[in-house]
């Protein structure tokens, strides 16, 4: 019952705020919905499984052995995308694969970023729109304020109320974004880069099997 109190109360507080408030709840749950989205996704499909990346850095691995681990590791990995695109162009000239890496590469970054825009523009907006309830709530509470003094003091302090609440859920909603926005962004750039580090491996392979063909074997 306690906690229930707390609730209704901390509602009744944040209606103070004036209607700015509304909007701001908006981009509240925007940013919520896209940093569990996000969250999913980087740690669901987004991570480097370790047996595909020492495999990768292994000296002369086969080709085989990849496909393999790469259905191991699941196709809808981002890391497993990436190197089975290599891996099916492998018989194409070094340039081709390079520029369908790079394609891939693009796709995928797509992919790891979509949503963060909002993010990014939420980062701005809500402290803007916190602002515009500040200046409403006070404008509210000069207009109480006639020529012969103060007409209705609990409604000068209601318009500061709404100031400060609109303010204050508006720079916590911003922070709360920068700090979703900046930790994605991140982890996009390292997920990027260790793609590079794969795809400059998978070719690394691919040049030692040009310099160093494995000989056939002779039909008896």
């Amino acid at each position: 019952m306690d906690f229930m109190q707390e609730l209704i109360e901390s509602w009744h507080a944040l209606q103070l705020g004036g209607p700015t408030l509304y909007p701001l709840l908006g981009l509240a749950l925007m940013a919520l919905v896209i940093l569990i989205d996000r969250t999913w996704i980087f740690f669901r499909f987004i991570r480097l499984p370790r047996s595909l990346d020492q495999l990768v850095s292994t000296y002369g691995f086969t080709w085989e052995s990849l496909d393999e681990e790469i259905h191991r590791s699941g196709e809808s990995n981002y890391y497993s995308r990436f190197c089975r695109n290599i891996l099916d162009h492998r018989t194409r000239p070094l340039w081709w694969i390079e520029s369908r890496a790079q394609d891939q590469a693009q796709i995928l970054e797509k992919g790891m970023g979509r949503g963060l825009w909002v993010l990014e523009t939420i980062v701005t907006a809500a402290p803007l729109l916190g602002l515009l309830g500040t200046i409403t709530g006070m404008m509210h509470a000069f207009n109480l304020i006639g020529g012969n003094g103060l007409v209705d003091p609990s409604g000068v302090t209601g318009g500061v109320a709404q100031a400060l609440i609109a303010t204050a859920v508006g720079i916590f909603i911003a922070l709360i974004a920068l700090f979703g926005f900046n930790y994605f962004s991140r982890q996009q750039t390292h997920a990027l880069e260790e793609m590079e580090r794969l795809g400059t491996h998978l070719l690394d392979n691919l040049r030692l099997g040009y310099e160093f063909p494995v000989p056939e074997r002779e039909s008896p």
